[in-house]
């Protein structure tokens, strides 16, 4: 593969990223939306209370992802600079989510500034699946602060790794796969055998980026005046005891760089969860909140630099190591 259509990919993740940060989520008809209608389409008629069954589900799915991602980057190659370029700007745009992340962390931080719980609550599923009903300020706080955390990692950190590792066809299958995970990979009496393996291939997509996650968490905790030590520190310490293996990295890291206590009851629709402590001090305000999301944003900034810098070594990789 040319220079040229190495370099036309690095411009499109860059251009992927400047176009989330500049216009969010698209309201109506988004793929990621359609996507998800396919998907539980297909879960009406494919639905057995089975691992075989799920797995069947997710490998049509994220196949037939997968294939169009291929399809579309080798056509774009074919066409030249501007159509790869394009190609991977979209599916990069397509699969982000961090602009939205922020901004909706944001509106919540600024209906509980107001009092306006009611509001709060019906705010929260736009953030996570928790069950919002029995939820204080306290509550609705933490809730959103670990959510913009987690997705930090996942609606970010995720879809530009993957878009510097494998191009288009990479991206879209990470965000298929999360889509699902989101969709069916929780422990709720139905999927909880169904969406075993939603579960497990998307613990397994975000591995590395949770860890770069965290990383870039402590690299950017002096930017809300937090520390970047008391970030690893509480990465090395708590992380592990969340029954994630990838949002406990996140959560961690980011409750240590903030200087606040995460964890304790979380109630979801189908179970409660008695989640450990992660980090230090108190419980977090609306005022880390806002930190939080400040925090966010310059993670995500600086995981765009990372994925953009990944590209550019991929591509001089295999100019310096051409096949014989």
């Amino acid at each position: 593969m040319s220079a040229s259509i190495f370099r036309a990919h690095t411009a499109g993740i860059a251009a992927g990223y400047v176009a989330d940060v500049l216009l969010g989520d698209p309201r109506r008809g988004h793929p990621v939306a359609l996507f998800g209608s396919a998907a539980a389409a297909l879960e009406r008629r494919s639905y057995v209370d089975t691992r075989a069954a799920g797995a069947a589900h997710v490998g049509v799915l994220l196949g037939a992802l997968a294939a169009a991602g291929v399809t579309a980057e080798c056509a774009a190659a074919r066409s030249g600079f501007a159509a790869v370029a394009l190609t991977t700007g979209a599916s990069v745009f397509v699969a982000l989510g961090g602009t939205s992340l922020a901004r909706t962390g944001h509106e919540m931080a600024r209906r509980l500034d107001r009092g306006d719980v009611d509001a709060a609550r019906a705010l929260l599923p736009s953030l996570c699946g928790r069950d919002p009903s029995v939820l204080d300020v306290s509550g609705l706080t933490r809730a959103a602060l670990e959510s913009v955390a987690e997705n930090t990692s996942d609606a970010t950190v995720a879809p530009l790794l993957w878009a510097a590792l494998g191009g288009t066809p990479a991206v879209l299958l990470y965000r298929g796969a999360n889509t699902l995970d989101a969709m069916i990979g929780h422990k709720s009496p139905k999927y909880l055998r169904f969406g075993w393996a939603a579960a497990r291939f998307d613990d397994i997509a975000n591995y590395l980026a949770a860890r770069l996650t965290g990383v870039l968490v402590a690299g950017c905790a002096p930017v809300v005046g937090g520390s970047p030590v008391a970030a690893l520190r509480a990465w090395r310490r708590d992380a592990a005891r969340h029954p994630s293996p990838n949002a406990g990295v996140a959560e961690a890291a980011f409750a240590g760089a903030l200087g606040v206590r995460l964890g304790g009851p979380t109630q979801y629709a189908h179970e409660l969860e008695i989640r450990p402590a992660l980090g230090d001090g108190q419980p977090p305000d609306v005022g880390d909140l806002r930190r939080a999301v400040r925090l966010s944003r310059a993670v995500q900034a600086a995981a765009a630099v990372v994925a953009v810098g990944l590209s550019v070594a991929g591509r001089s990789g295999r100019r310096a190591f051409p096949r014989s």
